[in-house]
């Protein structure tokens, strides 16, 4: 493997394509193209845009943005080019990624442990229709659950219930 700008040219140029091509394509500006192509790397506008233009230039060729971004992080670093202050851009998009991936490990574990539960009701809602399924059957089930009083405090609440909301109409009429 040649150095990034060497292996950039070479893939362009097994494509066919010219540096006008790619800044039609892309609307980046063609001496960006060259920089990258010259490892030059301190012509370029700096900070988290070189990132952008190497993705834009290697999407615009059909090649995988990551593994070349990655090159071009390795060899912007081991160019002795790189300012403090895109050591800093460097690290704030690393971070970014990494937040990224943390919530999103985050959200699916969440959705897992809601699948779990909503699996765990289903399964205790069928046990429960088929105890009191096989209950009924059996002609035990109505002593397990006492119908006449369950009715006789569900009366209760629907008349109480009732005579709340009566009274919140009749207080909110005046």
């Amino acid at each position: 493997m040649g150095n990034f700008g060497e292996d950039l040219r070479t893939a362009r140029l097994a494509r066919g394509m010219a540096l006008e091509d790619i800044t039609a394509v892309t609307k980046i500006s063609q001496r960006y193209l060259v920089a990258l192509e010259q490892e030059s790397f301190g012509l370029l506008p700096g900070g988290i845009l070189n990132k952008g233009i190497v993705r834009s230039y290697v999407g615009a060729l059909g090649l995988d943005p990551q593994d070349w971004t990655e090159r071009y992080l390795q060899a912007y670093s081991a160019s002795g080019q790189m300012l403090d202050d895109d050591r800093g851009w460097t690290a704030f998009a690393a971070n970014v990624g990494r937040a990224r991936l943390m919530r999103r490990e985050v959200v699916e574990g969440r959705l897992r442990w809601a699948g779990t539960l909503l699996l765990l009701l289903a399964v205790g809602a069928a046990a429960y229709l088929t105890f009191r399924y096989y209950g009924l059957r059996a002609g035990w089930w109505p002593t397990l659950l006492p119908v006449k009083e369950a009715q006789a405090t569900l009366d209760s609440l629907l008349k109480s219930a009732h005579a709340l909301l009566a009274r919140l109409l009749a207080w909110g009429g005046r």
